[in-house]
């Protein structure tokens, strides 16, 4: 069973300084039908204006992905972690007891573009934490690439959940399988280009909830298709 979340249903605000886009009931947004997927809460695609960001702001027990598809980010936390986040780069935080961050656009010209999702934790009182690794394109060119799981296998950011996050990035026409286990789920964020998930066609920021598929066929519209795929419990 796939259910198509269609970029244009979610949920919207414009400020201005951010332009964002809710797949799931978030602050002021909320529909009871959308407000997460298994252990996924939030994922919200941003567009930050040059030289904008988010002030220091406090999270806790939450799991936290930063993924740049334009532009940079420079993040701060309260753990010490200070980084600039760029395109194929992954970020993970773990609120746990509690953090605080900012993040910001350091571009005085180039909007960043930016898809940042919540995953609920195993357990709540975790040690916060941060992490960034980066993925070259070649590493996901063709190819389901892990960039996020439990056990931090295959050089994945380790997440406190039972969760494996896998990128790709497809020429048009080219076609990757994946197998789902059984009585797990999966959700399938498209980040650029489209394509036909089991003939089903999604285009650039559509999501699916797949549940109770044996075999993903996933097979790019366009050329630089870029998509992620969770593997959920």
């Amino acid at each position: 069973m796939i259910k198509i979340r269609r970029s244009e249903e979610r949920g919207h605000a414009n400020y201005g300084w951010l332009d964002t886009y809710h797949t799931f009931s978030f602050n002021t947004y909320y529909d009871p039908r959308f407000t997460g997927f298994r252990s996924l809460r939030v994922i919200n695609e941003d567009r930050v204006a040059a030289g904008q960001g988010f002030g220091t702001h406090g999270h806790a027990d939450m799991e936290i992905l930063t993924y740049v598809t334009s532009g940079a980010l420079a993040h701060k936390d309260s753990t010490g972690g200070e980084e600039t986040l760029r395109p194929h780069e992954v970020q993970r935080m773990t609120a746990g007891t509690g953090i605080r961050h900012s993040e910001f656009n350091p571009s005085e010209t180039e909007e960043t573009h930016l898809y940042q999702i919540w995953i609920l934790p195993e357990k709540e009182g975790l040690q916060p934490g941060y992490e960034q690794t980066y993925f070259a394109p070649e590493e996901k060119t063709a190819k389901l690439k892990l960039v996020a799981s439990r056990d931090a296998s295959d050089g994945s950011v380790k997440i406190n959940q039972d969760v494996a996050v896998y990128s790709s990035i497809l020429a048009k026409d080219e076609e990757i399988e994946y197998k789902m286990a059984k009585n797990r789920h999966a959700w399938l964020q498209v980040v650029k280009g489209s394509l036909e998930l089991n003939n089903e066609t999604l285009q650039a920021s559509d999501g699916a909830a797949i549940s109770d598929e044996t075999l993903l066929k996933i097979k790019a519209r366009e050329d630089e298709t870029e998509f992620l795929v969770f593997d959920l419990a």
